[in-house]
């Protein structure tokens, strides 16, 4: 694959509304609960803000956040000084963003791409976190 080819198919690549992301929007909502979608002025723009329960929700890519253990958390085998790099620089972010959020006093909840697969699973665990909060 030439450079020109790679650096279409990254740009490509999208940071909001995946198919992951949108199984959980569609889920969550079929429960009965209302969100709000990528606040701006919320560390790390989470990508589903429960605004009354001070609860946010991240879909993480399992590749893209190095979901520990996972299969998909593979690493390329080209330029891997520049991947790892990258990766720890999204871990490192990914930590800072819920350590301001917690210190803001948000609850949050990070769900995997590979855990949004089983529907049932993930719906007892949404609606665990959820749970407490009365935003219906």
């Amino acid at each position: 694959m030439t450079p020109e080819q790679r650096s279409r198919c990254m740009s490509r690549i999208r940071s909001k509304n995946t198919t992951p992301e949108l199984l959980v929007r569609s889920l969550v909502h079929r429960m009965g609960f209302r969100f709000r979608l990528h606040r701006r002025d919320l560390p790390g723009t989470p990508d589903l803000v429960f605004v009354g329960a001070q609860k946010v929700i991240f879909v993480h890519g399992c590749f893209w956040h190095q979901h520990p253990g996972c299969r998909h958390a593979t690493q390329p085998a080209t330029r891997a000084d520049f991947w790892e790099a990258k990766f720890e620089r999204n871990r490192a972010r990914d930590r800072r963003a819920c350590e301001a959020l917690a210190a803001l006093g948000w609850t949050t909840l990070v769900l995997w791409e590979c855990e949004v697969r089983d529907a049932t699973q993930l719906s007892k665990r949404l609606r665990r976190f959820l749970k407490a909060s009365r935003l219906r």
